[in-house]
């Protein structure tokens, strides 16, 4: 009887690891796009691609909602917003305001593993640099090192806390580290991506999730560099408030933010987003916000995700601004780069 039930478990695991994404079928984006007003989606991943292969790149464990234990943490207030006048356009995007600044507009890819957390934090902190630089530095930070040296920060390729990313800047700074096989920087980032090929296939489709590397504290990029003085530090850490985050923003550059994804997400083309009625919910996902804007008449926040650039509007995607959608409102974290 024992090996029965044990038998059984193993056939029902093995059903829930590859069970199919039924909120990738073309039925359920019909579905979508009959109800949906501000947003369309279409096919960003194979039909056949497995839940879990999803549940793989949902990785911040960072959206938050304020309270008595962590309000401290909100910042609302810098003596640097005041040189904004209280202007705050209608529409603002980063590679537009900091055009020399090439990491801004760049869509990473995380690969089989759960590092949104440190790719959009690592990414943010590098543009906030160059920002801070007057483009002095320009160039990516290591999400390499990032996602499988900051113990503290969570679980690597299982997840992260974004707060605990900026932190770790402060305390511990972080190395420059390209994308995968550039060989740019200290630390490049060592997870493969995962590129579609001809037929439309995600080339990790049914591949476990990359294991956490060995921590590495040595330049194997550019070896040219010296590790221990290629560290940049950030001052402090910080989630916003609300009002606060066009005018951190528009002063120091790009910010982290995260949200929680329901199945309709994935399926992201263009437009802006809003959670349908009836989706349900999938994990946590920290990406980089670059932006806002309108558009008919719905305010939007423009993100920058790390699924790569064939993934909805070029690898970007709009989502609904001021009625703290999917939690995004509450969530974002920042800090601010020391120069000297």
């Amino acid at each position: 009887m024992a090996r029965v039930i044990i038998l059984l478990s193993v056939i029902l695991f093995s059903v829930y690891m590859t069970e199919q994404a039924h909120f990738l079928e073309k039925d359920y984006i019909d579905s979508i796009n009959s109800v949906a007003t501000t947003w369309k989606a279409g096919v960003n991943f194979h039909p056949s691609t497995p839940k879990e292969d999803i549940l793989k790149l949902l990785g911040s464990k960072g959206v938050q909602i304020p309270n008595k234990d962590n309000h401290k943490m909100y910042k609302s207030e810098d003596s640097n917003y005041e040189n904004l006048f209280g202007r705050i356009p209608k529409k603002f995007d980063a590679r537009k305001k900091w055009r020399k600044c090439e990491t801004i507009g760049a869509v990473r890819d995380q690969g089989n593993c759960g590092s949104c957390w440190a790719l959009a934090t690592s990414s943010a902190f590098a543009d906030r640099l160059c920002v801070a630089t007057n483009a002095d530095f320009n160039q990516l930070l290591s999400a390499e090192e990032l996602t499988f040296c900051c113990h503290r920060c969570g679980y690597g390729c299982n997840g992260g806390y974004p707060i605990k990313a900026w932190e770790y800047f402060k305390k511990h700074g972080l190395v420059t580290g390209g994308d995968y096989k550039s060989g740019e920087g200290c630390e490049p980032y060592r997870v493969p991506p995962c590129p579609y090929d001809d037929e439309g296939n995600n080339t990790c489709a049914g591949k476990p999730r990359e294991k956490n590397h060995r921590c590495t504290r040595m330049c194997y990029g550019d070896q040219d560099i010296d590790f221990a003085s290629d560290h940049r530090y950030t001052r402090d850490s910080y989630y916003l408030t609300y009002g606060s985050i066009q005018k951190d923003v528009m002063t120091y550059g790009p910010i982290e933010a995260s949200f929680d994804v329901y199945d309709d997400f994935p399926n992201y083309k263009s437009g802006v987003y809003i959670r349908s009625e009836n989706a349900s919910y999938l994990g946590g996902h920290a990406v980089k916000l670059i932006g806002w804007g309108e558009e008919y008449g719905v305010p939007y926040w423009l993100m920058v995700n790390s699924w790569n650039a064939d993934w909805g509007d070029n690898g970007l995607f709009k989502i609904q601004r001021g009625t703290n959608e999917c939690g995004i409102d509450n969530s974002t974290t920042a800090g601010v780069p020391v120069t000297n």
